[in-house]
């Protein structure tokens, strides 16, 4: 216990300062703490390490027996805390996010997350099949050029103060959407890794599954909340009942929804996202948005550093270097044309910035790296080069995740002025 408050300490007094000094110069912080990252996992002395033989940190990879091996208890619950950070992150933003607001965008988001998983998966599996000639680890890195973290872009959102603006909207909309898209192409390309055949049956099962999720949720927020409000507050005002604590009930459905999604093999926070909308029209009247602050200030930090902490440099040689930019480009290329087409085709009134939604859509974060996790678990006996591609989508994850940040608050302070 000794050693993980010393890791947690350091790591948080590191973020905190590299926010800090980030935000005085007009950059977003957590640029800062992605950064701090990196550095953390990189300071290597010959043969001693900052991370591993300090800190006492062992990320995952190869073990010396050339078997991929999962990190050890510090970094686990570093993981933890990262996705508990993201988690309500995606919570408070599902707090400023009303049904309303969010389907009358949905014709959009619906177009902006098609073709944002469309382009992407077309040209990375292009890349390494015309690099490795091997199909299943060209379908990988498909899957993981498809990736969206919205929480990233989320939290750019917020600091600015823009979660109403229009492409707020489509942005987390179609970062729903483009998680059950990704998981169905994830679902097909493991059945494919696996058996060598599209196990129809099983990418039916997570459409119909997700679907009826998302359904439910809307259905809830817009028909059953507005009664269970109702009634709560007629059983208060006739004193048998004490105040209820919100805030405790809303963490605990925050919990749930986000474990059920992962039990649909959902991203746990878009089990979150959805728990807050279910509190929109009460979050504000109850203080659920300060309360949670505190939380996410004290969690969020530990999601950024740890998507730094995945980079190792030792794994890049100048051919990796060169495929690795190849990637980077077209994932920022991909996405930002791909999404930034679906808004220009689909919003009539042209209300919405494509640029600014393009941008939006590009960061991969943590997303991109649990992908590149099963692929190289599934692949390695049998594609020992499939580390290679590991590294590479690591790279472009956070790669992507620390310039669109920064593009995305200038593009929105050009369009929104001081309103931002």
């Amino acid at each position: 216990m000794g050693q993980l408050l010393i890791i947690l300490s350091v790591l948080f007094v590191l973020a905190f300062s590299a926010s800090t000094v980030m935000k005085r110069f007009g950059i977003p912080g957590l640029i800062g703490e992605i950064l701090v990252g990196v550095l953390v996992a990189n300071v290597i002395i010959g043969d001693w390490s900052f991370l591993e033989d300090t800190l006492n940190v062992i990320r995952p990879g190869l073990d010396e027996h050339g078997v991929f091996a999962d990190g050890n208890l510090y970094w686990s619950v570093i993981e933890a805390l990262a996705q508990l950070g993201v988690i309500f992150l995606l919570f408070t933003v599902g707090l400023e996010t009303k049904v309303k607001d969010l389907t009358s965008f949905g014709r959009t988001a619906l177009l902006v997350a098609i073709l944002g998983v469309v382009i992407p998966l077309i040209l990375g599996y292009a890349v390494i099949m015309v690099w490795y000639g091997d199909i299943y680890v060209a379908l990988f890195m498909g899957a993981a050029m498809v990736a969206t973290s919205v929480g990233i872009t989320a939290q750019v959102i917020r600091d600015m103060h823009l979660m109403s603006a229009s492409e707020s909207r489509i942005i987390i909309g179609a970062a729903v959407i483009d998680d059950i898209l990704g998981i169905i192409v994830l679902t097909i390309v493991a059945g494919m890794a696996a058996t060598g055949t599209i196990d129809i049956t099983d990418v039916a099962e997570v459409v119909i599954i997700s679907s009826i999720f998302v359904i439910a949720v809307i259905v809830l927020c817009s028909k059953g909340m507005p009664r269970i409000a109702g009634r709560l507050k007629a059983a208060a005002d006739g004193k048998w009942m004490s105040k209820i604590d919100l805030f405790a009930v809303a963490v605990i459905i925050c919990l749930v929804m986000s474990a059920l999604a992962a039990e649909m093999r959902l991203a746990p926070i878009i089990g979150a996202f959805l728990a807050g909308m279910i509190f929109a029209d009460h979050a504000h009247d109850h203080g659920l948005d300060k309360k949670l602050s505190t939380v996410t200030a004290l969690l969020l930090p530990f999601f950024f550093v740890y998507v730094g902490l995945h980079i190792d440099v030792r794994l890049f040689d100048s051919e990796l270097i060169i495929l690795a930019l190849i990637i980077i480009v077209l994932a920022i290329i991909s996405k930002y044309i791909g999404c930034g087409l679906g808004t220009m085709i689909s919003d009539r009134k042209k209300e919405s910035s494509p640029n600014i939604v393009g941008i939006g859509m590009i960061p991969r974060g943590e997303v991109g790296i649990i992908v590149a996790l099963i692929g190289v678990k599934m692949l390695l006996e049998s594609n020992p080069y499939i580390i290679d591609v590991f590294a590479i989508v690591v790279l472009m994850s956070v790669v992507t995740t620390v310039i669109a940040p920064f593009v995305l608050s200038r593009a929105f302070k050009k369009k929104y002025g001081k309103r931002a």
